[in-house]
């Protein structure tokens, strides 16, 4: 089980407040890891629940619709911890309209936050991990970089950038010791499909084809999250990991 410690490591995990960034937050200081927590609101909750695991665990708050925070949080996470090992670019929104009714800000916006702060976090913490010949990225995807979904233009076509990047990063620097790897998260409990698991309809939809015959949980991606982020997976590369209860096999 050594191959999956993270003793020693640091992990800036972005979107940390609540949801799916918590949830990897958790699962990583579970692992061993210190965590670096970024949201725009307070991620204390999580960052208390740490350290209580005798981790350490600092707070950042940021905006990250642009890209401006971006080189102060490394800073700041080099300054107190000495280097950067993980990135989880957990962060994101997404904004549901007809696609004949979407407007100009509601697509730059989700482009902004899901696909360009993405690369640009990306390229931040590698400069640092070229240096020493060592690094895990981690970006979230969705289903929905493999299917069109409904009502969320923009956010399929930045889930779908997040897949591309990702593997394009793969193959330059993994020369560099960096390995850069997504997951894909199903249909997950979380605020940002709170109002298709209120619509009875959907949501009973939805879960028909799930296999598992649940949404996911914040939990579901503590195990995925550990994997990519610790030395056994160091030969996977450029790979968009489905954790999804079965969807994508129906």
């Amino acid at each position: 089980m050594n191959r999956f410690d993270l003793s020693g490591k640091v992990a800036i995990v972005t979107g940390a407040s609540t949801g799916l960034g918590k949830g990897m937050s958790l699962g990583l200081a579970e692992a061993g890891a210190d965590l670096v927590l970024v949201d725009y609101v307070s991620s204390a909750e999580t960052a208390e629940e740490i350290k209580a695991m005798d981790r350490k665990a600092i707070t950042i708050v940021a905006d990250l619709m642009n890209i401006g925070p971006i080189q102060s949080i490394v800073n700041e996470t080099i300054r107190t911890f000495g280097k950067v090992d993980v990135l989880v670019n957990n962060a994101g929104i997404i904004r549901r309209t007809p696609a004949i009714d979407f407007s100009e800000k509601d697509w730059d916006d989700v482009m902004a936050i899901n696909s360009k702060t993405v690369f640009f976090f990306c390229q931040a913490v590698a400069r640092d991990m070229m240096k020493r010949k060592y690094g895990k990225i981690i970006n979230i995807s969705s289903l929905l970089a493999f299917q069109g979904g409904i009502f969320v233009p923009s956010y399929a076509a930045s889930k779908g950038a997040v897949a591309q990047v990702t593997k394009a990063l793969a193959n330059e620097w993994a020369q560099h010791g960096i390995t850069i790897n997504a997951i894909a998260p199903g249909y997950m409990a979380t605020n940002n499909t709170k109002a298709l698991r209120e619509d009875p309809v959907r949501s009973k939809t939805i879960l028909d084809r799930i296999p598992a015959g649940r949404w996911g949980t914040p939990d579901d991606l503590k195990g995925p999250v550990m994997f990519l982020a610790s030395q056994a997976s160091d030969y996977l590369n450029g790979h968009v990991l489905v954790v999804d209860g079965g969807w994508m096999a129906r």
